[in-house]
C-alpha cells in the first residue's frame, strides 16, 4: 500500500459529501475507513484497496447515520421524560367563568327580538352571507345588516364586562 493516497481519500470523501455529509464528518469517516483498511490489509491481502475505502467509507456513514437517528430519538424521549409535560387543561375557575359567560350571552340573546336574533344567528353561527340571509328572510341587503348592526351593539353593551 505504498502509493499517493490524497486523489484516492478526495474522491471518497466527495462522495460521501454528495450523500449529505458535511466536509468535517467526511473527513472523519474516511480516516477511520483507512484504519479499518491499514487493519485488514495486516492480516489479508486486498486486491483493490480503493474500492475497500470507499466501500468501508460508505458503510460506515450508513452506520453513523442509522446510530444518530436512533441516538436522536433516545435525546427527545429523555427530554420528554425529564421536563415537566405542560397540561394546556383549562383550570376550574376558566370553566366556571366560560360556561357564565356564554349562560350571560344567551340571556343577552334571548334579549332581542326574533327576527333579528335569527339574523345575527344565521350570520356569526351559521356562516350565511347577508346576502344569503335576504334571499332567506325575503328581506334587502340594507335590512339584514340593520338588524345585524342592533343585535352587535345590543350584545357589546350587555356583555360589557364580562
Amino acid at each position: 500500500m505504498n502509493r499517493n493516497w490524497l486523489p484516492v481519500f478526495s474522491r471518497v470523501r466527495a462522495a460521501l459529501m454528495r450523500r449529505g455529509r458535511s466536509s468535517h464528518d467526511a473527513d472523519d469517516l474516511v480516516q477511520e475507513a483507512w484504519i479499518r483498511l491499514a487493519s485488514y490489509a495486516q492480516r489479508q491481502t486486498v486486491l483493490e484497496p480503493e474500492a475497500f475505502l470507499m466501500r468501508a467509507a460508505l458503510n460506515l456513514s450508513i452506520d453513523d447515520y442509522r446510530s444518530g437517528r436512533s441516538r436522536c430519538e433516545q435525546v427527545m424521549l429523555d427530554d420528554v421524560e425529564e421536563k415537566d409535560l405542560v397540561d394546556t387543561t383549562p383550570t376550574v375557575e376558566t370553566t366556571l367563568l366560560a360556561r357564565e359567560r356564554v349562560a350571560h350571552l344567551i340571556q343577552s340573546l334571548a334579549g332581542l327580538g326574533e327576527k333579528t336574533q335569527r339574523i345575527f344567528l344565521a350570520n356569526r353561527i351559521d356562516g350565511l352571507t347577508y346576502n344569503e340571509i335576504a334571499r332567506a328572510q325575503k328581506l334587502s341587503v340594507g335590512a339584514i345588516e340593520k338588524h345585524i348592526a342592533k343585535a352587535t351593539l345590543h350584545l357589546t353593551r350587555d356583555m360589557e364586562g364580562w
